[in-house]
């Protein structure tokens, strides 16, 4: 291949980072025909990346300042540390192709190699100046010793906008960046610096990436401004920001050991980082991811709690040697800084019965405890155990916000939150009206399980208007946040409704929050409480008639779903809508599930008649019951003759009949109790009737004539 030696044509910008000792210098490479550039004179640089149009593929070997090459390195080895698709920060680089930033060390020259189309290639050189390892850092409870944004000198001048945040953590994703392994403590901070340089100004993101960064000396660095405890959402893993937390390991890990200071602290800072988020390292979960290559938007995704980047998307990251270790560490994670709670709730609000739930790592007291806006006390609970259940019944309180706490003991930490909600936003003077404008809002069902198996996929939410209005309806999260809007019309007074899809939205917990302005200027805004949860798909039950009387045929009910997540499960049987059996309750892993059911309750069998079978299932997150009708028959059909004719039969009940004549078989489908005419045609002068019901059982047989 000829190697073509051609000058980088245009300095874009080179720009000191104040304080920081960092510059940037962009340069477009000019292509040629060939397929080997070998670039000209360069800036002084110690981490380069490479941005290019085409959906070709590049990679580029280094000088170092004393003269040897490096290998050759692909430019894009971690392609989906990016942010999530439709994101302000994705905006920027559209239809240019990202490269990571990658650590050389002091290196004077460059070469590209390129493979299919590339259109444009530009080289961004980087280089940041090595410093003294920095003293100040911060020790909150429990966590390792960090190294703050002001110790690594971060610039925050360069942000681009301030930090957006997750409703919850539920997942760690472990990453390692591209680069050289062989830095010394003094250049890790440089290259956090220089990460954070080329995230913001050639990437065009807020800030950097990550969340927090560890390299091979122990040194933890706080990554994305925000808060280290708070859950800001980053770049690290397209499709998967939002509700996870990205921690990389400086370096390269695809064939280098992890050091036993980067393994320690990085098991130290993951155990304290869950254990504010209140996740069990060592549990499973479904993620809904919001698009990457792998997978599209709104494709749920089972996930460890502590993963890989490569189980997010198309990439080795965070390396074989890195991967192989994830059980280790979340097994160490686990250990680490006992006991803790893990997956608090609280479900329901004032005017309801509120749940208060959680799992604590062994058994202790705990206790919830619930006070008013000026924390007087108003209602607790408490216990000696692992699991924390306990409901408040807040049916006839005032409806408004309360405060709690579920803690047990000093050594755990506990858990804050509100319940309630204020209905009436920025209440206008009292209405001339008698009658409020917007009320009886309600969610049926309350929880949505958008999987599309047809089952409770989407839920209706109802409202009543007493007069014309502009109506407009918002989508928050928890805590009131604007998420999105469905819509804004005009609607005419009486009762209305609209249909709620929650395709495109993750699992989590979620108000509908309906608002009407009238024309006399009278406003009311009123949310109702919907649980987008994924974790039930595919509930059915078969046969919809059965037999529980042992004789072979129908005898048990088959009760199949899928979990897509470890959950606890519960199936009962209702009558009328009370408890008639409750054939399991226990916890099951996930995947395909089917538990067979003889009929039995206590001593004796289910006596006919229709019933209800209704399965629970609680994880992390939420509860989410299902129910679906079936019928008990242990009694056979009856067949007899009307008096005076031949061919003229009754039966007792729906059946499928079966007559033999000749060696012939017709069957008919008799859907009523009653009389029914056996057909002639086909017939011989003699014939042999049977029937069986839907569940199975057999008639006495009849001839005929």
């Amino acid at each position: 291949m000829k190697c073509l030696s051609l000058g980088l044509l245009l300095v874009l910008w080179a720009t000191p980072a104040a304080g920081a000792g960092v510059t940037l210098v962009s340069r477009d490479v000019p292509l040629g025909n060939g397929r080997l550039l070998s670039g000209g004179p360069t800036p002084a640089f110690n981490m380069v990346g490479l941005h290019w149009q085409g959906d070709g593929s590049v990679s580029f070997r280094t000088r170092a300042a004393d003269g040897p090459w490096s290998r050759w390195r692909a430019a894009m080895p971690e392609a989906e540390d990016q942010p999530d698709r439709r994101s302000v920060e994705s905006r920027t680089r559209r239809g240019w192709r990202v490269g990571n930033p990658y650590w050389t060390g002091d290196a004077d020259g460059i070469q590209y190699r390129l493979r299919g189309t590339v259109r444009r290639l530009r080289a961004q050189f980087v280089n940041s100046t090595a410093t003294a390892v920095p003293s100040r850092q911060i020790s909150l409870a429990g966590s390792p010793g960090l190294i703050s944004r002001v110790g690594w000198d971060a610039d925050e001048r360069i942000r681009r906008g301030p930090p957006l945040y997750a409703s919850a953590v539920r997942v760690a994703v472990v990453h390692h960046t591209a680069g050289a392994n062989g830095y010394s403590r003094a250049q890790s901070t440089a290259i956090v610096r220089g990460i954070q340089a080329y995230h913001v100004k050639s990437n065009g993101w807020n800030d950097i990436g990550y969340n927090f960064l560890v390299d091979r000396f122990g040194q933890v660095f706080e990554g994305r401004y925000g808060g280290v405890e708070r859950n800001v959402v980053g770049a690290h893993a397209e499709g998967f920001n939002t509700g996870s937390v990205g921690v990389a390991l400086i370096g390269n890990y695809a064939g280098a050991a992890v050091s036993s200071a980067a393994l320690t602290s990085l098991s130290r800072l993951l155990a304290w980082r869950l254990d504010v988020a209140h996740v069990d390292p060592r549990t499973t979960l479904t993620f809904l991811s919001r698009g990457n290559p792998r997978y599209p938007a709104s494709v749920p995704v089972f996930l460890r709690a502590l993963s890989g980047h490569r189980d997010t998307g198309f990439t080795d990251c965070p390396g074989n040697l890195l991967y192989g270790r994830l059980a280790e560490i979340a097994g160490i994670v686990s250990a680490t800084g006992l006991p803790k709670l893990y997956a608090p709730s609280a479900r329901g609000t004032a005017g309801q019965r509120v749940r208060f739930t959680g799992r604590l790592s062994t058994a202790l007291p705990w206790t919830v405890t619930v006070t008013d806006a000026l924390g007087k006390p108003v209602a607790s609970g408490s216990g000696v155990s692992a699991r924390i259940d306990w409901t408040w019944d807040a049916t006839k309180v005032a409806r408004k916000v309360y405060r709690y706490a579920i803690e047990a003991g000093p050594s755990v930490r506990p858990v804050r939150g509100t319940v309630g909600e204020q209905t009436i936003v920025s209440p206008p003077p009292p209405p001339t009206v008698s009658t409020a404008l917007l009320s009886a809002v309600s969610a049926s069902p309350t929880t949505v399980t958008p999987n599309g198996d047809g089952t409770t996929d989407t839920t209706t939410v109802t409202y009543t208007l007493a007069a014309p209005a502009q109506v407009t309806v918002h989508v928050a999260d928890e805590a009131g946040r604007i998420l999105s809007t469905l819509f804004s019309e005009r609607r005419d007074g009486g009762k209305r409704s609209f249909r709620f899809t929650a395709e495109a939205i993750p699992d989590g917990i979620y108000k509908i929050m309906v608002s009407a302005t009238g024309d006399d200027g009278q406003q009311l805004s009123v949310s109702v409480r919907v649980i987008v949860s994924r974790v039930l798909r595919g509930f059915s039950v078969a046969p919809a008639a059965f037999s529980p009387n042992s004789d072979g045929r129908r005898d048990e009910l088959a009760l199949t779903f899928e979990l897509l997540g470890p959950a606890e499960v519960k199936l009962r049987v209702l009558k009328a809508g009370k408890w008639a059996a409750s054939p399991f309750t226990g916890a099951l892993p996930a995947g395909p599930q089917k538990l067979l059911w003889d009929g039995r309750r206590g001593a004796g069998r289910l006596l006919d008649g229709r019933y209800t079978a209704a399965i629970t299932v609680t994880d992390s997150l939420s509860s989410v019951t299902q129910e679906l009708p079936f019928t008990a028959d242990t009694i056979a059909p009856k067949l007899g003759r009307i008096a005076g004719t031949a061919w003229r039969l009754r039966i007792s009940e729906p059946a499928t009949v079966t007559i033999v004549s000749g060696g012939r078989r017709i069957t008919l489908d008799v859907k009523a109790a009653g009389v029914f005419l056996v057909p002639r045609r086909g017939v011989a002068l003699r014939a042999r009737v049977y029937a069986r019901d839907a569940a199975g059982n057999a008639a006495k047989p009849l001839s005929v004539p």
